[in-house]
């Protein structure tokens, strides 16, 4: 097994949805440009109320991509 190093990258995602599909965009936006993505830790949540319902979910994640040799 090879050494590695990773470098951590924060990125907020948001979702009307739910948490998963806040922290899916925030995931799936940086796969387009960020190769070797191979985990993450929610480290804030956020929300929005609207006519006291929940209206609009922000998560704040640390993710971690594996550099090139």
């Amino acid at each position: 097994m090879n050494d590695h190093v990773y470098k951590l990258i924060e990125l907020t995602g948001s979702s009307t949805d739910g948490l998963e599909e806040a922290i899916q965009n925030a995931i799936s936006k940086a796969d387009d440009t960020v190769r070797n993505l191979h985990w993450f830790q929610v480290v804030e949540t956020r929300g929005k109320i609207e006519n006291g319902k929940v209206a609009h979910w922000q998560v704040t994640l640390k993710v971690g991509f594996r550099l090139d040799d």
